[in-house]
C-alpha cells in the first residue's frame, strides 16, 4: 500500500508557531496525541508550539481546532485564531475578509485588516481574580488571574522583584521564565488544570511581556490570551487605556482594544502580524 503524504502550512503569530493542516486536502488524515508531539518536536519534526486543524462546516467560514505540543487538546488559542483567519483568506474561504467560525463549538470573528495584520475579536473574560498570593517554592509570589478563554496568571516583574522571593532576578529580559513559570504553573492554587504564567513589566503605557504556556510547557515568542489577560489587567490594575500595546519576547508588537460600558468589558479584540512561513509536505511514514 502506497503511503500518502501530509500537506501543511507553517505559520507564525508574533513568533507563536503553528503546523496548519488542512482537512480539504487532507481529508483521511487522522490525529492523535503522539502525531502532534512528533510534528511540534523541533528537533526531529517540523517544530511548532501548536497543530492547527481547519475544516469546512455548515453556517460557517471553517472550524479550527488547536492541539498544544504536548498533544493535548488546547483552550483558546488566540495568535492560533488570527493565523487561521490569515489561513482562511488563504485558502479561499472568506468573503470580503471577514471571518466567522467555530472552536470546541464556540463561535468567533475576525478580520483581515491587512495582508499580514489580522484582528481576532474574543469574547468576554471570566473569573477576574486581582490581588491574589500563591505560595511558590517556598516564597509568596502576588499574581492576578483572568480567563480570557485560556486560564492566565498574571504577574508583575516589578513587583516581585522587589519582594522576598529569590529567584536570582535582574530583569525582564535576563530572567529565567522556564524555571519560574513552570514553577508557578503547577503551584497549588491552581491545580487540577494549571494555568499560563505572565510576567510583565509597564514601561511608558506599554507592557513588556512574556509567557510561560501550559501545554507548550515552555516559554513562547508570544500568547495572544496572554497578552489579552495582561492588557486587561493593566486597565484595572494600572489604569492602562485601550488600546494597549504589548512587546513580545519575539519582539512584534500586539494590540489589544475594548470599551467599557457601565462598568463591563465589551467589544474585547487582538490585533497582530499572522504570517505565512511556507508549505510544505511529509510523508506518512514519518509517524510509523
Amino acid at each position: 500500500m502506497q503511503m500518502q503524504k501530509i500537506y501543511f502550512t507553517k505559520m507564525h503569530g508574533a513568533g507563536n508557531d503553528f503546523i496548519f493542516i488542512d482537512y480539504k486536502i487532507n481529508p483521511n488524515f487522522i490525529f492523535d496525541s503522539k502525531k502532534i508531539k512528533k510534528l511540534c518536536d523541533r528537533r526531529f519534526g517540523i517544530g511548532a508550539d501548536g497543530v492547527i486543524t481547519i475544516n469546512d462546516v455548515v453556517n460557517y467560514d471553517y472550524e479550527m481546532t488547536y492541539y498544544n505540543a504536548d498533544g493535548s487538546t488546547g483552550s483558546l488559542c488566540a495568535n492560533g485564531a488570527r493565523c487561521s483567519i490569515r489561513f482562511a483568506e488563504k485558502t479561499h474561504r472568506l468573503h470580503n475578509g471577514i471571518a466567522k467560525f467555530v472552536s470546541k463549538n464556540i463561535e468567533f470573528s475576525g478580520n483581515v485588516i491587512s495582508d499580514e495584520l489580522i484582528k481576532f475579536n474574543l469574547n468576554k473574560p471570566e473569573n477576574i481574580k486581582l490581588n491574589c498570593s500563591a505560595i511558590v517554592d517556598g516564597y509568596q509570589i502576588d499574581y492576578n488571574f483572568i480567563d480570557t478563554g485560556s486560564p492566565h496568571a498574571v504577574i508583575s516583574f516589578d513587583k516581585l522583584l522587589n519582594s522576598n522571593a529569590n529567584f536570582g532576578l535582574s530583569s525582564l529580559s535576563e530572567m529565567d521564565v522556564n524555571k519560574l513559570g513552570k514553577l508557578v504553573r503547577y503551584a497549588e492554587d491552581f491545580k487540577p488544570g494549571g494555568t499560563n504564567v505572565n510576567f510583565i513589566s509597564i514601561v511608558d503605557n506599554e507592557i513588556e511581556i512574556r509567557t510561560y504556556e501550559r501545554g507548550v510547557e515552555n516559554e513562547t515568542l508570544a500568547c495572544g490570551t496572554g497578552s489579552v489577560a495582561a492588557a486587561v489587567i493593566g486597565y484595572l490594575t494600572n489604569n492602562l487605556k485601550p488600546p494597549i500595546t504589548l512587546k513580545t519576547r519575539g519582539g512584534d508588537r500586539l494590540s489589544v482594544n475594548f470599551e467599557i460600558e457601565n462598568e463591563e468589558l465589551k467589544n474585547l479584540s487582538l490585533t497582530g502580524p499572522a504570517k505565512i512561513v511556507f508549505d510544505g509536505s511529509i510523508e506518512e511514514k514519518f509517524f510509523l
